[in-house]
């Protein structure tokens, strides 16, 4: 599992790299002045980064309990987007709305626009950013082997005990 330190580069890296690409991009998609769409990028920023930590915090952590470890697969890495998107989007859309004056319909489709974006822009830096930054494979074996010690149906902790489902 990653450390806090990384989830901290890997949360302020993603937000910023994304604001440098979102901002002038939706400006010219949705015809709104740069200076307010860059208000919405960075109060969405500062959502989307407290909401990135707690996500992935919690994604990693059901990975782990789920499946042993947090290595995921094509369609893990989809839904995982998928999912951190739907919970931004009913996070910001309110926000989208009140600020640009706009009807909760149109900051809903301003939203998907935004959230496509994101889908795939996450998808691809989450990519990269596993390449470039790999967990090590001492953490992942020290999670699974605090995972695996569980509490026998004597009540003593035995690291080689299986929880047993009936």
């Amino acid at each position: 599992m990653r450390t806090t330190k990384d989830r901290i580069r890997h949360t302020l890296s993603f937000e910023l790299i994304g604001l440098l690409i979102f901002a002038p991009l939706v400006s010219l998609v949705f015809g709104f002045d740069l200076q307010l769409m860059g208000v919405i990028a960075v109060v969405g920023s500062i959502i989307a980064t407290v909401w990135n930590f707690v996500y992935n915090l919690w994604f990693d952590h059901a990975m782990v309990k789920l499946r042993g470890n947090v290595h995921k697969t094509l369609m893990i890495r989809v839904g995982h987007a998928l999912l951190f998107e739907g919970g931004l989007l009913i996070l910001f859309m309110p926000m989208i709305a009140w600020y640009l004056d706009i009807s909760l319909w149109e900051a809903f489709i301003m939203d998907i626009a935004m959230a496509t974006f994101y889908v795939l822009y996450a998808f691809v830096f989450n990519w990269v950013y596993d390449k470039v930054f790999p967990i090590p494979e001492a953490a992942v074996t020290n999670i699974i082997t605090n995972i695996s010690t569980t509490i026998n149906a004597n009540g003593n902790a035995h690291p080689q005990a299986k929880t047993v489902r009936k």
